[in-house]
């Protein structure tokens, strides 16, 4: 969604009128009854420096003013991007110019670099690649590190490369003649060298995209492989992480809301891909979520909603950092959401201006809109040193997120996305005490002009507006001095039902548990005096994610390790074999390939083979050369032919997807679980 970028020439202009506010939607039906479960033995990601981000953009004439550093302050940005999206491979830093756009009065890298150091930021700056040169870029790292000593670490290779036209969709700048990964890939190498040859010390990151997302999955003209394969492959030692973006679309804020489901898998998939190509010690490799919006109700709710859950899933499954497109961006098509004026502006703040017959203006300048009090939420929420811990939810209409602090204390996040009915929630901790006491409680509910901050409810009950957002801060009620400290991180070595986890030792006398994870309530897999356990009865193909824990002779027990998430194989050996392909895919279906090989002994006579799909957005809409059938997410294929000894039947199928294309692992031929290769 190019445009976004590149729409705001005059976005600033002085707001002449102010609407009036629109009455809040009002809870009609009785508060239903949900069950939120919080583990703390079931430890996520670490919560780093500059984990809550937003964008900056050279077309701002707000950018950097200390009005606007203030406001991100308070929220708790710890990093802004610049120069803005699209406009950066347009961008020539040294005379501050950005041929065919538009840019602002005062908005050069040191107002910038300025306004970044009075909100208490880092900067992601992006280096030009569509009209630049890697000399171009090393300069500018030299200007900030040598030059003017801001010891900007973070600098990204361009950005929404692929959108240069090699897919067929062109909105990125790119002057080269070669516009395939191959070539951006071969860019990023020397950008990284000449980079890096300024400022050993900085991190460079290269532009992928999404799993499940446009161009994901597609193989261009030419290419050997998709984008991030590519690119991974061919630049993978070059770079320290990866740049990705989303925009979940949807024509109802319900669409994007329940799009922050996919999160988990898209992110899974993606560092699946960083493994698998990125080379040796490609776990070094970091990701960074610098942009990401809503379609439906940008500045209202539903948009504050997405902005907290989307925040909180990404940052709990270990991306580094998180932005917001963008500070200010512009009045669009003015409609009405959940009762409340939504400007259909991608800004977190106000840009004051009119429609052009001046019957419609937003409020004045810097005015924050919902999801700026949503941000303000997530940066009291996840502070650097924090860890994310499980948390689940038995009402699909509830998010919960949870950190465990520092100090011992637990935060938890809760989102109602029900517009017109309040929740009542029932808080469970698990290897957590609560202490006694009713919780301070930060919400913001839908049409407030701000977060609202008082004791509410208890520990283990609290109520949730329709609309809302509410952080829960709970006191432990118990703290063990010299508990011991996290295991390190696990290792697994797996067969198809078996398991041997194994972890760094500690001191002496330690027991060690390992739980596997359950959304907020995790299953204990077994216990050791060692640093090694063999865990069975798993199942075939499936995904788990485990944490160690220690406990010393006198009963305290330590934070849970970092998590580790592994795949149990198939069998070595099994009466069939099959492959499963996506021979050619198109960004949201595939040609599909299945390649069924017998390695019974006699002749099988009719067979069926049967699979699941690991996730909802799954689909087959048609197959060949078998009977295929869908009900729920279990396919069967069906043929009367017979497979002969060694013998191998190719069938076919399209497939459709709506979200991360996670593909079956798992096959079952007539009762009989199938070696997968």
């Amino acid at each position: 969604m190019p445009w976004k970028r590149l729409a705001s020439a005059v976005l600033l202009a002085a707001a002449a009128a102010v609407l009036p506010p629109s009455a809040g939607v009002s809870a009609t039906a009785a508060p239903a009854e949900t069950r939120v479960d919080i583990d703390v033995r079931a430890g996520l990601a670490g919560v780093g420096d500059v984990a809550v981000g937003v964008n900056h953009a050279i077309w701002d004439s707000q950018l950097g003013t200390p009005a606007v550093a203030d406001l991100l302050g308070d929220a708790g940005v710890t990093m802004v991007r610049y120069p803005g999206g699209s406009y950066a491979d347009i961008y020539h830093w040294r005379d501050h110019t950005a041929p065919g756009g538009y840019v602002a009065p005062d908005t050069d890298f040191d107002t910038f670099m300025a306004g970044a150091r009075r909100t208490g930021a880092q900067p992601m700056i992006i280096a030009n690649y569509g009209t630049g040169t890697a000399q171009e870029a090393a300069d500018w790292v030299r200007y900030a590190n040598v030059t003017k000593g801001y010891g900007a670490k973070y600098w990204t290779i361009g950005n929404e490369n692929y959108g240069n036209g090699h897919y067929g969709s062109a909105w990125e700048a790119d002057d080269h003649a070669d516009k395939s990964p191959k070539e951006y890939a071969s860019h990023v190498v020397a950008y990284s060298q000449a980079m890096k040859a300024v400022d050993p010390t900085i991190k460079v990151g290269a532009v992928l995209t999404m799993p499940g997302n446009w161009p994901d999955a597609i193989v261009g003209s030419g290419d050997q492989g998709s984008w991030n394969q590519e690119v991974l492959t061919r630049a993978g030692a070059a770079i320290d992480f990866v740049d990705v973006h989303w925009y979940p679309g949807g024509s109802a804020p319900a669409d994007a809301l329940d799009r922050t489901a996919h999160i988990q898998d898209a992110v899974y998939l993606l560092k699946q891909q960083i493994s698998q190509y990125a080379g040796t010690n490609a776990d070094r490799i970091r990701i960074s979520m610098t942009e990401t919006n809503v379609d439906v109700g940008r500045n209202t709710q539903p948009g504050a909603l997405f902005l907290a859950d989307a925040y909180s899933s990404l940052l709990a499954q270990g991306v580094f950092t998180v932005h917001w497109w963008n500070v200010h961006n512009g009045l669009g098509t003015v409609s009405e959401i959940a009762g409340e004026t939504d400007y259909n502006d991608y800004g977190l703040l106000s840009s004051g201006n009119c429609n052009a017959d001046n019957t419609v203006c937003q409020p004045p300048m810097n005015t924050p809109f919902a999801p700026y009090h949503a941000l303000s939420l997530v940066g009291d929420f996840a502070k650097a040193g924090d860890r994310f811990v499980g948390a689940g939810s038995n009402d699909a209409l509830v998010s919960a997120h949870a950190v465990r602090k520092a100090n011992g204390d637990v935060a938890v996040l809760l989102i109602n996305k029900d517009p017109d009915a309040s929740r009542t929630v029932e808080l469970n901790y698990h290897g957590f005490t609560a202490a006694a006491g009713t919780p301070s409680v930060a919400s913001f509910t839908n049409g407030a002009d701000g977060v609202a901050t008082a004791p509410a409810g208890s520990a283990s009950s609290q109520t949730l507006a329709p609309y809302s957002i509410s952080l829960v801060t709970v006191r432990a009620g118990r703290t063990e001095a010299n508990s011991p400290k996290a295991p390190g991180k696990p290792a697994a070595t797996v067969t198809a039902r078996t398991a041997t986890i194994s972890w760094p030792a500690g001191p002496a006398g330690l027991k060690y548990e390992v739980f596997r994870q359950n959304g907020g309530t995790s299953e204990q897999l077994g216990e050791t005096t060692g640093t090694s356990l063999t865990v069975g009865n798993l199942d075939p193909g499936r995904r788990y994610t485990v944490n160690v824990v220690a406990r010393d002779g006198s009963g305290r027990v330590s934070p849970a390790s970092p998590p580790l998430t592994f795949t149990t194989g198939t069998p070595g050996s099994s009466t069939c074999t099959v492959k499963f392909r996506d021979v050619n895919d198109w960004g949201n279906g595939y040609v599909g390939a299945v390649d069924v090989t017998s390695n019974a002994a006699a002749p099988v006579n009719g067979w069926t083979l049967t699979f699941t799909w690991p996730t909802g957005w799954q689909s087959v809409s048609s197959g060949w050369s078998a009977t295929w059938n869908q009900s729920g997410r279990t396919v069967k294929v069906t043929s009367d032919g017979v497979l002969a000894p060694g013998a191998t039947a190719s069938v076919g199928f399209v497939g459709n997807y709506s979200g991360p294309n996670v593909l079956p692992a798992v096959f079952d031929l007539n009762g009989a679980v199938c070696t997968s290769v």
